[in-house]
């Protein structure tokens, strides 16, 4: 007869792998809402997370246009998002180096359950956000922005690798779960980017 000793320990082992498939999608760049439905089914969810980042785009960008323009100074990239970390990371950016840059972009990263969503309110929702991010800067460069879709490390970097970028600028978040669980971005930026990285810390409480 089975005890309940054996019982629990099969049910935890259950979630446990279901827990593992739906951060392991997570982090490369799909809705964290996926852990959540990962959960109850266990070991049944890991063909779908395979199958779902085997077929997963690379990442690129979601509102592609026209090129980027060459200059004499600098070609800066920002991740932003909207939290006061990125906000902060802009403002330091731009006052250390948007003098000198002659290209700036701000970027945004989505999941690909935003890109493909039909009605598109998440892409058109982060595009707000940058246009008004935009329009806040005050800088002799060239401002563009983009929005990029994949896990946010990979896609920032590959874009900056991509477009021949000089600097690439983004905020540490604080040490809430999320970053634990999903990831750190500036981590993976300062471990795999080619391009050099600027990790703006977030501002002190006074």
């Amino acid at each position: 007869m089975v005890n309940t000793a054996t019982i629990v320990v099969a049910a935890v082992g259950w979630i446990l792998i279901g827990l593992l498939s739906g951060i392991w999608m997570a982090r490369r760049g799909f809705d964290a809402l996926w852990i959540l439905l990962a959960a109850p089914l266990g070991p049944l969810f890991v063909p779908i997370a395979v199958e779902r980042v085997r077929r997963r785009p690379d990442s690129a960008e979601a509102t592609p246009s026209e090129s980027l323009p060459a200059g004499a100074g600098p070609r800066i990239l920002i991740g932003v998002d909207g939290s006061p970390e990125s906000v902060h990371a802009m403002t330091t950016a731009l006052r250390t180096l948007g003098s000198q840059g002659s290209v700036l972009v701000l970027a945004e990263v989505v999941n690909y359950e935003a890109a493909e969503s039909g009605d598109g309110a998440d892409m058109d929702a982060a595009t707000r956000r940058l246009e008004a991010a935009a329009n806040r800067v005050r800088v002799p460069a060239a401002v563009h922005t983009r929005v990029l879709v994949g896990a946010p490390g990979p896609a920032l970097r590959e874009f900056a690798a991509r477009q021949g970028f000089d600097i690439l600028v983004v905020g540490r978040r604080g040490r809430g779960l999320s970053r634990h669980v999903l990831g750190s971005v500036s981590t993976d930026l300062v471990t795999h980017s080619t391009v050099p990285v600027l990790v703006v810390e977030p501002q002190r409480e006074e």
